[in-house]
């Protein structure tokens, strides 16, 4: 999958140099620097046209593009031969038979297997000291222990999540509770952390938080795509660590261990029954844990932030990024998408079709690759928000009928009409349910004489007859023309010449 658009965001917006944008989007130096050549000969800028979308964008870059797969020569995936070697009775020489089956055009013999494989064997377990670059990276993770909340109303307790954040060069620590670790908590919190440090740095060390990371992956992780949007707001790149590579976020495991002990075991002892009175005591506590200086180097995490990482902080966007949900959903036949019980339309020449949705605290967009095709004001309330210009013409024509309407025409033709119709509307839980039947009704007058069809009107209010099918029978049958017939009441006499009595059983 290419990565065009990220790459020149990153370069033409953020400004990142090549191979700070190799580590956020994991394309290689080489494609990078091509890239960013054709995009020059291009003359390309930031922000791209809005009718540009990926397709037309990888076309531009890659226009004679060959999709075959390549027939290069495969390394062997060597952790997953470390790891079927742990089986039993399972050898290097039947590991080596498996891969030249799978790829024939192998260059490794035997002993070349097994000797590379010892080779890459002896590289593991080791141990790289990380140097961080001021205002480069900033490291964000959770910490494990939970602070209970007390709720004063009902004595019921809830847990509240702490979340921390380390500055690769400085040291100086962000820590902040929230309700949960869920999207909209974990942007909040990113928002107040480059709020507390007074700006922004190049690069987001996070862990595989699912509300960050949608799909881990050590080469090509999937990033959220709201977090990807805060990114974009912030101007900064979001480099995942790795999966169960708890070194590479070094900083941020040590911080939370340090906000666990310097902080929250201080708290253990208090009862709090909100939120903001646990974070202005966490606060508090951090502005000693910043101040207290360090073992083995000069000064404390304050000042060297003062003196490292606050000059070459990036300045904060004008405004802070409001959190938006952005999910993916499809359009169903009534050309309708769903978000939380209630429906939002799209045009109808959508249905079918994936479109993404963002949904913002006040509105609602839909877009269709980089394409906006509806905007609403978002509800709160189950229900439906359709917009006329997004129907069918035939279905713009039948929501133009009302209740109203409908009873005013029953009642040019006739009043048995008139009261089958209303008795069709107040039936159903919703009037409109019951449009179409009393459409069907109301158009056989084109068919029949208003006195035919009121008259059958009349025996179907009689006889409590609810279905269309069944006026229509009686009009096709012509029982509306047949005289009214009297209810026949004849009651049997009870003595009579002919009846035995109960003296002829014995």
């Amino acid at each position: 999958m290419r990565k065009i658009r990220e790459v020149l965001r990153l370069r033409l917006a953020a400004g990142l140099s090549i191979r700070q944008i190799n580590a956020s989007t994991k394309v290689s130096i080489g494609s990078i620097q091509k890239l960013l050549s054709q995009a020059v000969t291009l003359k390309l800028s930031w922000p791209l046209p809005d009718d540009l979308n990926d397709v037309q964008l990888a076309r531009l870059f890659y226009p004679g593009a060959d999709t075959r797969s390549s027939s290069r020569f495969q390394v062997p995936d060597w952790p997953v031969v470390h790891q079927e070697l742990k089986r039993k009775g399972m050898t290097k020489l039947l590991l080596w038979e498996e891969y030249t089956q799978q790829y024939p055009n192998r260059c490794h013999s035997y002993s070349q297997f097994c000797d590379r494989y010892r080779h890459w064997r002896g590289l593991q377990k080791r141990s790289m000291r990380q140097s961080h670059r001021a205002g480069e990276k900033c490291f964000v993770d959770y910490c494990g222990q939970t602070v209970p909340i007390i709720d004063a109303t009902t004595g019921e307790f809830h847990t509240a999540e702490v979340f921390v954040a380390v500055l690769g060069a400085s040291n100086k620590t962000f820590a902040e509770a929230t309700w949960s670790q869920q999207l909209p908590d974990w942007l909040g919190s990113h928002v107040r952390m480059f709020e507390y440090f007074g700006g922004c740095t190049t690069m987001v060390v996070p862990d595989n938080l699912k509300s960050g990371v949608t799909r881990a992956c050590r080469y090509d992780p999937d990033i959220n795509p709201s977090y990807q949007q805060w990114a974009e707001h912030y101007q900064v790149a979001v480099v995942p660590a790795r999966p169960y590579k708890p070194k590479d976020k070094a900083k941020a495991e040590v911080g939370v261990q340090i906000v666990e002990r310097w902080i929250l075991a201080r708290l253990r002892h208090h009862s709090f029954f909100s939120l903001a009175e646990l974070n202005q005591c966490i606060a508090t506590l951090l502005e000693d844990l910043n101040q207290k200086p360090f073992k083995q180097l000069p000064g404390n995490r304050q000042q060297a932030f003062e003196q490292l990482d606050k000059p070459v902080l990036r300045s904060l966007p004008r405004h802070p990024y409001r959190y938006v949900e952005i999910k993916t959903v499809k359009v169903n036949i009534d050309y309708h998408v769903q978000h939380r019980q209630h429906h939002y339309s799209v045009p109808h020449q959508y249905v079918g079709e994936k479109l993404e949705l963002h949904v913002s605290e006040s509105l609602v967009t839909i877009y269709y690759g980089q394409q906006l095709v509806a905007t609403h004001v978002r509800s709160r309330r189950p229900g439906i928000t359709s917009e006329a210009g997004h129907m069918p013409t035939r279905h713009r024509k039948h929501m133009q009928w009302t209740p109203g309407r409908l009873k005013s025409w029953a009642r040019d033709i006739g009043p048995e009409v008139l009261r089958w119709v209303e008795g069709q509307l107040k039936s159903r839980t919703h009037p409109e349910q019951a449009y179409r039947v009393c459409l069907g009704l109301l158009n056989l007058s084109r068919e029949y004489p208003a006195q035919r069809l009121d008259a059958a009107c009349k025996i179907a209010n009689a006889a409590s007859l609810t279905r269309l099918k069944q006026i229509k029978s009686t009009l096709k049958s012509n029982r509306d023309r047949l005289p009214e017939q009297l209810e026949l009441q004849a009651e049997l006499p009870q003595q009579h010449e002919n009846i035995r009595g109960p003296r002829n059983y014995h």
